[in-house]
C-alpha cells in the first residue's frame, strides 16, 4: 500500500445506523411476507394449502392489514416511529389475546413470533429508522 492510500474509517454512528436499516429492513420485509401469507396465500397461505383469511374477520384479517401496510412503511422507512409502534401494538395484542391464554410462556403458547416481533418494532420506534430511510429524506427539507 502506497502513503497516499487513505482508510475511510465508519463511525460508530454509522455503523449503528447501518445496523439498525439492516434489522428495520428485514423485519419489515418479514413482516410484509407475513401478512401476505395470511391475507392473499402467500408461502403456502395459512393451511399450506394457500388458504387465507377471511375478509374482514377480526382479528386475523385486520392484523394482516397491519402487517402489509406497517411492514411495508417499516420496509422502505417511511413514518417509521409511527407504523413500528404499530405494529408492536399490534404483536403484543395477538400475544396477549390469541396466544397468551393458551400458556404462560412464548414458547409452550407458540406466541414467540408475536412476542419478539412486539419487541424488535418497538425498539425501531424508539430508536427512528436508522440509514436509507424515506424519513431521512422527509426531514432534510
Amino acid at each position: 500500500m502506497s502513503e497516499n492510500t487513505k482508510t475511510r474509517r465508519i463511525t460508530k454512528a454509522q455503523l449503528d445506523a447501518g445496523v439498525l436499516a439492516a434489522v428495520r429492513v428485514v423485519t419489515g420485509f418479514l413482516f410484509v411476507s407475513h401478512g401476505g401469507q395470511g391475507m392473499f396465500g402467500w408461502f403456502g397461505g395459512v393451511d399450506g394449502a394457500g388458504g387465507t383469511v377471511p375478509f374482514g374477520s377480526w382479528p386475523g384479517w385486520w392484523g394482516g392489514v397491519i402487517e402489509l401496510a406497517g411492514g411495508a412503511l417499516v420496509l422502505i422507512g417511511l413514518f417509521t416511529r409511527y407504523a413500528a409502534v404499530l405494529c408492536s401494538g399490534a404483536m403484543a395484542y395477538a400475544y396477549f389475546v390469541v396466544h397468551q391464554p393458551m400458556a404462560l410462556h412464548p414458547i409452550s403458547n407458540m406466541g414467540e413470533l408475536a412476542a419478539i416481533y412486539s419487541w424488535v418494532f418497538l425498539l425501531i420506534a424508539v430508536l427512528g429508522p436508522g440509514a436509507l430511510a424515506l424519513d431521512n429524506l422527509r426531514r432534510r427539507r
